[in-house]
């Protein structure tokens, strides 16, 4: 799925003086991290915002909010903004805001443990 690019633009532009932030292709679409952690995104024309879970109820109040359901179940603590939303500057920043502050809230996810490899042949 392809994303808005204007809207990726307008994320950072947003973000350009933020500290932490890179972007990585995620659900077919584009999101912005914070220090690995997912924060906001764009998927097809609507922004991504992570609320955390306390948030959550609250943001979904706000205009062109709507559950995040990517996998075809609800993502609690995330949300999906349509243009109605972020079309204002202002709207945008305040999402964004919401965003950043909820990654920089969460916990960071554990680091996998990786297999060990042995260095020994079999033999056959």
């Amino acid at each position: 799925m392809a994303y808005n690019e204007r809207l990726a633009a307008r994320v950072r532009d947003v973000l350009a003086n933020h500290d932490g932030i890179s972007e990585r292709k995620m659900f077919g679409g584009l999101a912005f991290l914070l220090d690995g952690k997912m924060s906001v995104g764009v998927m097809g024309e609507d922004l991504i915002v992570r609320t955390g879970e306390d948030a959550y109820a609250a943001a979904l109040a706000r205009p062109g909010a709507r559950p995040m359901d990517f996998t075809g179940r609800v993502s609690k603590g995330m949300v999906y903004v349509g243009a109605s939303g972020t079309s204002k500057g202002a709207d945008l920043r305040r999402w964004i805001g919401t965003g950043i502050a909820a990654a920089a809230a969460a916990r960071a996810a554990p680091l996998k443990k990786r297999r060990a490899t042995s260095s020994r042949k079999s033999r056959s």
